[in-house]
């Protein structure tokens, strides 16, 4: 097997896990959001929020992807993410005050109002920036259906080749057979 065709291999395997994951975890969200209104699953104690505003600059920006934990407990200076009136907000606990606390974005001049510690679904642990862009196309009815586009034209052009291929292979087969036949009756003439 060519380095080629071992390339095409991985890229449809990590192709087909890249939408299988999508669509299991598109399937959970949408029934999380629809059975419970749990706007952010965390399964394993795990998920992943895209920075929506600017409300956070310069720690997050716009598009970045932030990876969340769930968090028993929060500290005065933690980036959580939580859930209000439907949203998901990501800002800063910058007080504490028994069992609620007050958030604020960094960019912003006031604080929000004060929030129960349910309402928390994570604290931020980390961050990737503008890929939360590709997520939210991913997500949008066009770039699904260009990832399932893909993922199509990755699976079926190789075969689709290998197609091509094989039937060249057979028409100068059967040609072959045409001269051996001819160059046989030549033979029996003689």
């Amino acid at each position: 097997m060519t380095k080629r065709k071992i390339g095409m291999s991985v890229l449809r395997i990590l192709l087909l896990v890249l939408i299988s994951l999508f669509i299991g975890q598109k399937l959970y969200s949408c029934n999380a959001e629809a059975v419970v209104g749990d706007k952010m699953p965390m399964p394993f104690g795990f998920g992943v929020s895209v920075v929506m505003s600017g409300s956070m600059e310069p720690a997050l920006s716009v598009n970045d992807l932030v990876f969340v934990t769930s968090a028993q407990e929060v500290e005065e200076g933690d980036i959580v993410v939580f859930q209000q009136e439907g949203s998901l907000l990501i800002h800063r606990v910058v007080r504490k005050d028994g069992e609620t606390l007050v958030t604020k974005g960094d960019a912003n001049d006031a604080p929000d109002p004060p929030i129960r510690k349910d309402a928390i679904k994570g604290k931020a642990v980390g961050s990737l920036p503008w890929i939360g862009a590709l997520i939210l196309f991913v997500k949008s009815p066009a770039g699904f259906l260009l990832l399932l586009i893909g993922g199509v034209v990755l699976f079926e052009l190789p075969y689709y080749r290998a197609r091509k291929r094989a039937l060249r292979q057979r028409e100068e087969l059967v040609e072959e057979i045409r001269q051996l036949k001819e160059q046989q009756g030549e033979n029996k003439d003689d």
